[in-house]
């Protein structure tokens, strides 16, 4: 399933983002990683393969960073809870801001 994972890695690749927004980014690119494993996948296996391929990014992406530090706590301590949260409900700007991007 790794077109899910190069999926993943290209939206969180887009540079530096505040240091919030880059937690909320990691978090949601870990779950979307995560949710696409096929059932009967190794989860160690993948994991080190999706660190592998995300970590020459970490340096350029703060969301990447994140994705790849979920990794690493979820191999280094598989019993522990991971910090994953939905990010918060917020007007983002809509259609106005997305036209000021351009």
């Amino acid at each position: 399933m790794q077109k899910m994972l190069y999926l993943t890695i290209s939206q969180l690749d887009v540079g530096y983002v505040p240091s919030e927004r880059a937690l909320e980014m990691g978090q949601l690119g870990y779950m979307q990683w995560l949710g696409a494993l096929p059932g009967k996948s190794c989860y160690r296996k993948e994991a080190a393969l999706a660190h592998d391929i995300a970590a020459p990014f970490r340096h350029s992406s703060p969301a990447i960073s994140v994705f790849c530090d979920l990794i690493e706590v979820s191999l280094n301590n598989p019993l522990r809870p991971l910090p994953l949260a939905l990010p918060q409900p917020q007007r983002r700007g809509g259609a106005r801001a997305r036209r000021g991007a351009l």
